[in-house]
């Protein structure tokens, strides 16, 4: 079976994409794409540069030989579970070799290598995953995929508590396809299974949790899936917050920040404590909600000066938090777009020029200082700000 988009797709006609499928007897098949980007190419989701996994009927060994001798970087990234990386120019690709799963305790799996391609497929999550392209762009469809991504269909690969058995982590996975792929939309089957599943996945690891986490609140529309894992007690959500999470993204929204803002309130620290975030999210995440407080209290001006671009999805927060009628968030909107906002202009050493002694009280001055010139909306300049100095 042939998909024209596969043929022509630049990921695959790249030279360091075919000197790979070429070192590993891609002519001979032995050697397919496999997995998100052959299903996204298909749906026409062709990103600039996405990540090429492969799968090989190669061992491991012989994997990084022919590539070591075909002038390809290697990387041995997972051999225990058949992973070597390939790096020819900017061109990564995780090739892995074919296996099954011959233990599992729902975190970690003991595979065994093999040529089957059927068998491949059936330990993968989705169906929609099960998809490989050789390097002609041939497709293969071994468990009906093809059908499932078509259709928008985010369905378990044979009986969906096995697989959730296998890797509690498809819960989480399984609500992140069907909102990215599925339209939020969600199989029943699929559903019940992760349902069942919701108190027994203490073992999944919080950072494994939290990648998940974060992709999801990152994707167009998850308002949806969000309230629907809270409904089975994979997460706590109150209703006032889902309905948040939902006028948000009716807004445009989609700023994982600004979504964990609203999930979690005050509470970003427990948030980032029980899914291991990044400070960097966590950070701007805080500065959102701050940002949407002052904005809450009419203050733009201070919004902007304090929280610079972060403001705006402030607004947004606040608008989506407190349900601001319409024509009051055009109106902010408006005011924060045309604002200008110049550097306060008193330093340390303005005000030890007149006086006030080195130390906390230079603080205390610039900050009250600060906050005359924010409420003047920014007319005040130095000369002005200085005849409040009280020495």
């Amino acid at each position: 079976m042939s998909v024209a988009a596969l043929q022509t797709a630049d990921w695959l006609r790249r030279p360091e994409t075919q000197a790979i499928f070429a070192a590993l007897d891609g002519d001979r098949r032995r050697t397919r794409a496999v997995g998100g980007v052959v299903r996204d190419t298909i749906l026409e989701r062709q990103r600039a540069n996405p990540d090429i996994d492969m799968a090989t009927e190669l061992l491991p060994d012989e994997v990084m030989a022919r590539a070591q001798a075909a002038g390809i970087a290697t990387y041995p990234t997972g051999l225990a579970h058949g992973t070597v990386t390939l790096k020819l120019g900017e061109t990564l690709a995780e090739v892995t070799t074919l296996r099954q799963d011959t233990e599992t305790d729902g975190r970690h799996a003991v595979v065994a290598f093999g040529t089957d391609w059927v068998l491949d497929a059936s330990r993968r999550d989705f169906t929609l995953n099960a998809l490989y392209c050789a390097a002609d762009g041939t497709l293969y469809d071994p468990l009906g995929g093809l059908d499932d991504a078509l259709s928008s269909r985010v369905r378990f690969i044979g009986d969906a508590r096995q697989r959730i058995a296998e890797d509690g982590l498809r819960v989480y996975r399984f609500f992140r396809f069907s909102a990215s792929h599925g339209g939020e939309q969600f199989d029943q089957a699929g559903l019940s299974a992760c349902a069942d599943a919701v108190h027994a996945l203490d073992h999944l690891s919080r950072e494994r949790i939290g990648q998940e986490m974060v992709r999801m609140l990152g994707l167009p529309r998850v308002a949806m899936t969000l309230a629907t894992m809270a409904g089975i007690g994979l997460l706590q959500i109150e209703e006032a917050v889902a309905k948040a999470l939902l006028r948000y993204e009716l807004l445009g929204g989609q700023a994982p920040a600004t979504r964990l803002a609203l999930l979690a309130g005050s509470r970003i620290d427990d948030a980032q404590a029980m899914w291991r975030l990044s400070g960097d999210l966590v950070k701007t995440a805080r500065a959102t909600l701050v940002a949407a407080d002052i904005l809450a209290a009419d203050r733009i001006g201070e919004a902007a000066y304090r929280h610079g671009e972060v403001a705006v999805e402030g607004l947004a927060l606040a608008a989506a938090r407190d349900d601001w009628r319409p024509a009051h968030l055009a109106e902010a909107a408006r005011m924060l777009s045309r604002l200008v906002v110049p550097p306060f202009p008193v330093k340390g050493n303005d005000l030890m020029e007149i006086g006030v002694p080195p130390g906390p009280a230079i603080g205390t001055q610039l900050a009250q200082l600060e906050r005359i010139w924010i409420d003047s909306g920014f007319t005040l300049g130095k000369a002005a700000l200085l005849t409040k100095v009280s020495v």
